[in-house]
């Protein structure tokens, strides 16, 4: 059994504390992942707390995703969330490979359609023109992780459908095979509910919380190349971005 900072006197909560000795092991790696945290009578019994203080304080550290419940077998400490740099452009199969997780695509559809309104001002296309759309559900490690609807210029989304997208990234094919240079991609962030098809897709509940990446993708001759509607799981997956003070320095390693 580890050892653990005294709880004293203080205005400080006491679930608060317990919640902050606990957080202090688990991120030192006292408790690693995947880890059962003792139980709770033994976590009160350790601090002289009640049983419902230390309710207060695990319900904290499952709400910040340091922990899982698991009903009938305890808490145990969450494996860390995969994550992508978003100040490089990659394809999410790209930067997973290199993390050493496995990444299979399940293609729902692959379809020439008239483009939306917001993909045609977004492709810099008339309203209406065709566009290729492309559905696919991402795979981390055997597990849906997001749903990505891609949209791409007639030319280069018919090419696609001889490629194996179930296991290639789009944007390496486009480099690669077809020597269509990528500059950089502009990318907005928000939330949204899960509906009914979404959550079918993902294997969560409808109405669970996604995070809703848009991203415009430029080729380097300055053409818009692809526009995708990213839909992610926040629970098992985040992003990563590096914001420097000044923008045009020259960081360091």
């Amino acid at each position: 059994m580890p050892s653990f900072r005294a709880i004293e006197p203080s205005p400080v909560p006491l679930y608060s504390q317990v919640r902050e000795r606990l957080r202090e092991r688990i991120l030192d790696g006292t408790y690693g992942q995947d880890t059962r945290l003792p139980a709770e009578s033994e976590i009160g019994a350790i601090f002289g707390v009640s049983r419902i203080t230390v309710r207060q304080a695990l319900g904290d550290l499952q709400n910040e995703g340091l922990i899982v419940k698991v009903p009938g077998k305890g808490s145990f400490v969450a494996r860390s969330r995969p994550s992508q740099d978003l100040s490089r452009l990659e394809g999410f199969g790209e930067a997973m490979s290199r993390q050493g997780h496995r990444i299979v695509n399940r293609v729902v559809s692959h379809l020439d359609l008239p483009a939306p309104p917001a993909v045609a001002a977004r492709l810099d296309l008339a309203p209406g023109a065709l566009v290729t759309e492309i559905r696919r559900v991402r795979f981390l490690d055997h597990a849906p992780v997001s749903f990505e609807v891609s949209y791409l210029p007639l030319e280069v989304g018919r090419r696609l459908r001889r490629e194996n997208l179930a296991e290639r990234d789009i944007f390496l094919i486009l480099e690669s095979d077809y020597g269509i240079g990528l500059a950089h991609a502009d990318i907005q962030i928000g939330a949204i509910n899960a509906d009914a098809a979404l959550a079918a897709a993902l294997s969560m509940a409808p109405g669970a919380a996604l995070l809703r990446i848009e991203r415009l993708t430029w080729s380097l001759d300055g053409a818009p190349l692809d526009f995708e509607y990213l839909y992610v799981r926040g629970e098992a997956f985040q992003y990563a971005l590096r914001l420097p003070r000044h923008p045009h320095s020259i960081q360091g390693s």
